[in-house]
């Protein structure tokens, strides 16, 4: 591959010269690993959400079984009979509630992260690339 030249301009905009440019502008461009690392860059910043793994389960609850006419939903002790604890009650716990423990970052590996960053420098030779 023949080494690649860029031309040396001086402050009135003249050209004054050329230059070899490094070895990393001859680096094919790759726009689908760089998308890749930049979606993994931006992933850094989503915040961690979830719910308190005891929320709606704090409460004296039991279910009364069968026999009493009434629905097998948990009710609290001394609470007059109110329902709590399951999903499907008020004050109860959400069904399927996001986790804080779920890995929301996007990592990749090091010499991808590598190749998405000197495919990036070698797109900044190409002026139709930049444009």
């Amino acid at each position: 591959m023949a080494q690649k030249t860029a031309e040396i301009f001086d402050l009135q905009g003249k050209a004054n010269g050329k230059i070899d440019l490094p070895a990393v502008f001859d680096t094919p461009l790759r726009p689908d690993v760089i998308k890749r690392a930049v979606l993994s860059i931006q992933s850094h910043r989503l915040q961690h959400q979830g719910r308190d793994p005891m929320a709606g389960k704090k409460t004296s609850a039991e279910s009364r079984g069968t026999g009493s006419a009434i629905a097998r939903v948990p009710r609290e002790k001394g609470g007059g009979g109110t329902a709590a604890f399951a999903p499907g009650t008020v004050g109860g716990r959400q069904g399927h509630p996001p986790r804080a423990e779920a890995r929301i970052v996007k990592e990749i590996p090091k010499k991808e992260k590598q190749l998405a960053l000197m495919s990036a420098i070698a797109a900044t030779a190409s002026k139709e690339t930049v444009a």
